[in-house]
């Protein structure tokens, strides 16, 4: 592993990696449950040695992680497919569409990455029990992740988490609190149990190593894509760790020159989810007043990282949209149709975003377009129930069919 330093997005103050645990300590007096983070850390690398180190055809990521192998816990994540899907991008209008697709993590969703080096740094710490806030994706990725590794999670959830994801947690284990109310409550209740009882905060942003954890799938696709960057990768946004974590892959490889530009990112929300959307396109920040979508893995009032989602998009000279329920439901069932690919409502919320985008001057027809698929449709399956209808069944002779 290189050594590294964690730097505040806020004020830009450098930290040994044992000087620091969650946020800066000087910014996060700023902080309160409620507005997004500040003091958010990121990891800096020595990138002069991981460019000497490296071989490109044949790359050692493990360069870039900011947790040594010898503390990985026995999961197997990552590797998820990447593939062109022309069907697709025919009937979106455009030549040259990929999908990366998360959803084939063991727990079925991306952030499986996350969970991954957290429990991995709580094993370096010696620390038994992690603690996260989510609205089902994470806290299924940490319940799983902490099985493989023989820990205790604890999970504070939304009491409207979908079903099949709660059904998770509790299989690997967990301790799963549901809380009557958002996953901004349940986001500030996990806060306050770790200040009193301690563990491991796994909440996203707020523990350094979510963004680190994330930035694996830009990793990967930049590898999949035979060591090329592609133009546009379209990603679900709710709080804003996901699309950040993108970015951050890439100029991490550019920092290690690898590469010399970085891909546009597409910042893709919920019509009534679309926070960091209204911040991207006015540089004023206001909560999201009812964040009542059928896509809950981005359902968020407050998105905790939405500073540094904003930076992504602007740095990367992208740009952000909003999709209703219904052309996410419509989403879902064309990338289904089109490519076998059976996703959650906020993954293809992506697919929602193209085909809005076919008239649109943003995006070329033949620019290589990749969709981040992030979470599987069957951690969800009472949401694509909506957009289908069951045929009656029949007796079973041929006159009756």
């Amino acid at each position: 592993m290189i050594p590294f330093l964690y730097q505040c997005t806020t004020c830009g103050k450098l930290y040994q990696r044992d000087e620091v645990r969650y946020l800066c300590p000087d910014c996060a007096k700023h902080y309160r449950p409620g507005i997004p983070l500040v003091g958010v850390l990121l990891a800096q690398f020595d990138y002069v040695a991981i460019r000497r180190r490296l071989k490109k055809g044949n790359p050692d990521w493990s360069l870039f992680s900011a947790v040594e192998e010898q503390h990985y816990p026995p999961y197997p994540f990552g590797h998820t497919p990447f593939f062109p899907v022309a069907a697709l991008g025919k009937a979106l209008g455009f030549e040259n569409v990929w999908l990366k697709n998360d959803g084939l993590n063991p727990s079925a969703s991306l952030k499986d990455r996350a969970s991954f080096l957290v429990v991995a740094e709580a094993n370096r710490l010696k620390e038994p029990s992690i603690v996260t806030a989510s609205t089902g994706n994470a806290a299924s990725a940490l319940a799983a992740v902490c099985a493989a590794a023989g820990k205790q999670a604890i999970i504070f959830v939304p009491e409207s988490a979908p079903r099949a994801k709660l059904v998770q947690m509790l299989l690997y284990g967990a301790r799963v609190i549901p809380v009557r109310g958002t996953y901004d409550d349940a986001f500030r209740l996990s806060l306050e149990y770790t200040a009193r009882k301690g563990g491991l905060n796994r909440n996203t942003a707020y523990h350094p190593l979510t963004i680190e954890g994330k930035k694996t799938v830009g990793l990967e696709i930049y590898q999949q894509n035979g060591f090329k960057v592609p133009d546009v990768i379209l990603v679900p946004v709710g709080d804003g760790v996901i699309i950040s974590a993108v970015f951050k892959a890439f100029c991490d490889l550019k920092a290690a020159g690898l590469i010399n530009r970085l891909p546009r990112l597409v910042c893709v929300q919920a019509e009534r989810s679309a926070a960091i959307h209204h911040y991207i396109r006015s540089g004023k920040y206001q909560d999201a007043k009812r964040p009542d979508t059928i896509a809950d893995s981005i359902s968020v009032s407050v998105p905790s990282n939405a500073h540094l989602a904003r930076k992504a998009v602007l740095e990367s000279r992208g740009f952000s949209l909003t999709v209703s329920d219904q052309e996410i439901l419509r989403g879902q069932k064309t990338l289904a149709d089109k490519t076998g690919v059976f996703a959650e409502p906020a993954a293809a919320a992506t697919v929602a975003a193209l085909k809005k985008l076919r008239r649109s001057e943003l995006l070329g027809r033949k620019e290589q377009i990749v969709l981040l698929i992030t979470g599987h449709g069957l951690k969800d399956v009472e949401a694509a129930m909506k957009s289908i209808r069951i045929p009656r069944s029949i007796e079973p002779t041929i006159d009756a069919l």
